[in-house]
Protein backbone atom coordinates (compact mmCIF):
# COMPACT_ATOMS: atom_id res chain seq x y z
CA UNK A 1 0.00 0.00 0.00
CA UNK A 2 1.37 3.40 -0.98
CA UNK A 3 1.67 6.32 1.42
CA UNK A 4 -1.12 8.10 -0.45
CA UNK A 5 -3.42 5.08 -0.23
CA UNK A 6 -2.75 4.74 3.49
CA UNK A 7 -3.52 8.41 4.05
CA UNK A 8 -6.77 8.09 2.11
CA UNK A 9 -7.78 5.05 4.14
CA UNK A 10 -6.95 6.80 7.41
CA UNK A 11 -8.98 9.82 6.32
CA UNK A 12 -11.97 7.63 5.46
CA UNK A 13 -11.70 5.91 8.83
CA UNK A 14 -11.64 9.27 10.63
CA UNK A 15 -14.73 10.38 8.72
CA UNK A 16 -16.57 7.16 9.63
CA UNK A 17 -15.65 7.68 13.29
CA UNK A 18 -16.86 11.29 13.26
CA UNK A 19 -20.17 10.30 11.67
CA UNK A 20 -20.66 7.33 14.01
CA UNK A 21 -19.91 9.44 17.06
CA UNK A 22 -22.25 12.23 15.95
CA UNK A 23 -24.98 9.70 15.34
CA UNK A 24 -24.44 8.08 18.73
CA UNK A 25 -24.48 11.41 20.53
CA UNK A 26 -27.60 12.55 18.68
CA UNK A 27 -29.48 9.35 19.50
CA UNK A 28 -28.47 9.66 23.16
CA UNK A 29 -29.06 13.38 23.72
CA UNK A 30 -30.57 14.91 20.59
CA UNK A 31 -29.00 16.93 17.81
CA UNK A 32 -28.64 20.03 19.99
CA UNK A 33 -25.97 18.12 21.92
CA UNK A 34 -23.90 17.53 18.78
CA UNK A 35 -21.26 20.25 18.58
CA UNK A 36 -17.78 20.15 17.13
CA UNK A 37 -16.37 20.71 20.60
CA UNK A 38 -18.20 17.73 22.08
CA UNK A 39 -17.34 15.55 19.10
CA UNK A 40 -13.69 16.50 19.42
CA UNK A 41 -13.76 15.58 23.10
CA UNK A 42 -15.43 12.21 22.49
CA UNK A 43 -13.16 11.04 19.71
CA UNK A 44 -10.05 12.84 20.96
CA UNK A 45 -9.43 14.79 17.78
CA UNK A 46 -8.80 18.50 17.67
CA UNK A 47 -11.52 20.73 16.27
CA UNK A 48 -9.29 21.68 13.30
CA UNK A 49 -9.10 17.97 12.41
CA UNK A 50 -12.90 17.79 12.46
CA UNK A 51 -13.13 20.86 10.24
CA UNK A 52 -10.70 19.28 7.80
CA UNK A 53 -13.36 16.62 7.18
CA UNK A 54 -16.61 18.53 7.64
CA UNK A 55 -17.13 22.28 7.42
CA UNK A 56 -19.59 22.18 10.29
CA UNK A 57 -22.56 20.47 11.89
CA UNK A 58 -24.70 20.83 8.77
CA UNK A 59 -22.35 18.63 6.75
CA UNK A 60 -22.19 16.09 9.57
CA UNK A 61 -25.99 15.93 9.62
CA UNK A 62 -25.89 15.38 5.86
CA UNK A 63 -23.40 12.53 6.23
CA UNK A 64 -25.57 10.86 8.87
CA UNK A 65 -28.58 11.29 6.59
CA UNK A 66 -26.83 9.57 3.69
CA UNK A 67 -25.74 6.71 5.92
CA UNK A 68 -29.29 6.38 7.23
CA UNK A 69 -30.75 6.41 3.72
CA UNK A 70 -28.52 3.50 2.72
CA UNK A 71 -29.52 1.53 5.80
CA UNK A 72 -33.21 2.26 5.29
CA UNK A 73 -33.05 1.16 1.65
CA UNK A 74 -31.45 -2.14 2.65
CA UNK A 75 -34.07 -2.76 5.34
CA UNK A 76 -36.94 -1.94 2.99
CA UNK A 77 -35.66 -4.32 0.34
CA UNK A 78 -35.13 -7.09 2.87
CA UNK A 79 -38.63 -6.63 4.26
CA UNK A 80 -40.36 -6.58 0.88
CA UNK A 81 -38.44 -9.70 -0.20
CA UNK A 82 -39.82 -11.62 2.77
CA UNK A 83 -42.99 -12.65 0.89
CA UNK A 84 -44.17 -13.07 -2.68
CA UNK A 85 -47.73 -11.88 -2.08
CA UNK A 86 -48.20 -8.24 -3.13
CA UNK A 87 -50.21 -7.07 -0.15
CA UNK A 88 -47.81 -8.79 2.21
CA UNK A 89 -44.85 -7.11 0.57
CA UNK A 90 -46.41 -3.66 0.91
CA UNK A 91 -47.35 -4.32 4.54
CA UNK A 92 -43.83 -5.54 5.31
CA UNK A 93 -42.41 -2.46 3.59
CA UNK A 94 -44.59 -0.13 5.65
CA UNK A 95 -43.72 -1.87 8.91
CA UNK A 96 -40.01 -1.78 8.11
CA UNK A 97 -40.15 1.95 7.37
CA UNK A 98 -41.98 2.76 10.60
CA UNK A 99 -39.74 0.45 12.63
CA UNK A 100 -36.64 2.17 11.24
CA UNK A 101 -38.01 5.61 12.13
CA UNK A 102 -38.83 4.44 15.67
CA UNK A 103 -35.47 2.77 16.27
CA UNK A 104 -33.38 5.60 14.82
CA UNK A 105 -35.12 8.89 15.67
CA UNK A 106 -32.02 11.09 15.38
CA UNK A 107 -31.00 9.52 12.08
CA UNK A 108 -34.56 9.89 10.80
CA UNK A 109 -34.51 13.56 11.78
CA UNK A 110 -31.22 14.01 9.94
CA UNK A 111 -32.78 12.46 6.85
CA UNK A 112 -36.11 14.29 6.79
CA UNK A 113 -36.36 17.03 9.42
CA UNK A 114 -33.01 18.81 9.64
CA UNK A 115 -30.96 20.78 7.15
CA UNK A 116 -28.08 18.59 6.08
CA UNK A 117 -27.44 20.53 2.90
CA UNK A 118 -28.83 17.73 0.74
CA UNK A 119 -31.06 18.22 -2.28
CA UNK A 120 -34.23 16.18 -2.63
CA UNK A 121 -36.07 15.55 -5.90
CA UNK A 122 -33.40 17.38 -7.90
CA UNK A 123 -30.69 16.59 -10.42
CA UNK A 124 -28.02 16.82 -7.75
CA UNK A 125 -29.84 14.60 -5.24
CA UNK A 126 -27.22 12.20 -3.77
CA UNK A 127 -27.42 8.61 -4.97
CA UNK A 128 -28.14 7.27 -1.47
CA UNK A 129 -31.31 9.36 -1.26
CA UNK A 130 -32.37 8.32 -4.76
CA UNK A 131 -31.82 4.70 -3.81
CA UNK A 132 -33.94 5.09 -0.68
CA UNK A 133 -36.82 6.26 -2.83
CA UNK A 134 -36.12 3.50 -5.35
CA UNK A 135 -36.42 0.92 -2.56
CA UNK A 136 -39.98 2.13 -1.97
CA UNK A 137 -40.81 2.37 -5.67
CA UNK A 138 -39.65 -1.17 -6.42
CA UNK A 139 -42.42 -2.59 -4.24
CA UNK A 140 -45.08 0.07 -4.69
CA UNK A 141 -45.04 0.42 -8.49
CA UNK A 142 -47.13 -2.72 -8.93
CA UNK A 143 -49.84 -1.66 -6.50
CA UNK A 144 -50.29 1.94 -7.63
CA UNK A 145 -53.44 1.13 -9.56
CA UNK A 146 -54.40 1.50 -13.19
CA UNK A 147 -53.67 4.92 -14.65
CA UNK A 148 -51.65 6.06 -11.59
CA UNK A 149 -48.07 7.16 -12.14
CA UNK A 150 -45.97 4.86 -9.88
CA UNK A 151 -43.55 7.59 -8.79
CA UNK A 152 -46.39 9.87 -7.74
CA UNK A 153 -48.09 7.03 -5.88
CA UNK A 154 -44.82 6.25 -4.11
CA UNK A 155 -44.52 9.90 -3.03
CA UNK A 156 -48.03 9.82 -1.53
CA UNK A 157 -47.43 6.49 0.22
CA UNK A 158 -44.08 7.72 1.55
CA UNK A 159 -45.68 10.95 2.78
CA UNK A 160 -48.29 8.87 4.59
CA UNK A 161 -45.63 6.75 6.27
CA UNK A 162 -43.68 9.86 7.23
CA UNK A 163 -46.80 11.38 8.77
CA UNK A 164 -47.50 8.24 10.78
CA UNK A 165 -43.88 8.06 11.95
CA UNK A 166 -43.60 11.68 13.05
CA UNK A 167 -47.08 12.03 14.58
CA UNK A 168 -46.74 8.78 16.55
CA UNK A 169 -43.32 9.78 17.85
CA UNK A 170 -44.63 13.20 18.88
CA UNK A 171 -47.40 11.54 20.87
CA UNK A 172 -50.10 12.94 18.59
CA UNK A 173 -51.32 9.43 17.69
CA UNK A 174 -51.85 6.56 20.17
CA UNK A 175 -49.06 4.03 19.73
CA UNK A 176 -51.41 1.10 20.36
CA UNK A 177 -53.19 1.58 17.04
CA UNK A 178 -50.04 1.51 14.89
CA UNK A 179 -50.78 -1.86 13.30
CA UNK A 180 -54.36 -0.86 12.49
CA UNK A 181 -53.08 2.28 10.74
CA UNK A 182 -50.70 0.22 8.61
CA UNK A 183 -53.58 -2.04 7.66
CA UNK A 184 -55.72 0.91 6.63
CA UNK A 185 -52.92 2.54 4.68
CA UNK A 186 -52.15 -0.60 2.72
CA UNK A 187 -55.78 -1.62 2.31
CA UNK A 188 -57.00 1.74 1.07
CA UNK A 189 -54.06 2.89 -1.04
CA UNK A 190 -52.52 -0.26 -2.49
CA UNK A 191 -54.47 -1.88 -5.32
CA UNK A 192 -53.91 -5.58 -4.75
CA UNK A 193 -55.86 -8.13 -6.75
CA UNK A 194 -56.72 -11.26 -4.73
CA UNK A 195 -54.74 -14.33 -5.68
CA UNK A 196 -52.06 -12.40 -7.51
CA UNK A 197 -48.43 -12.61 -6.52
CA UNK A 198 -46.10 -9.66 -6.58
CA UNK A 199 -45.01 -8.93 -10.11
CA UNK A 200 -48.18 -10.50 -11.55
CA UNK A 201 -50.61 -7.66 -11.07
CA UNK A 202 -50.84 -6.61 -14.69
Amino acid sequence: MSVQERKQRERAERERLIVATARELAEEQGWDAVTTRRLAERIEYSQPVLYSHFRGKREIIGAVALEGAAELAAELRAASASTEEAGGRVTALARAYLDFAERNPAVYDAMFQLDGGLAFAAEDTPEALKDGFAALLETLRDVAGEGVEPGLFTEVFWASLHGLATLTRAGRLPAGDAEARVGLLVGRLAVVRPGKAYGQLG
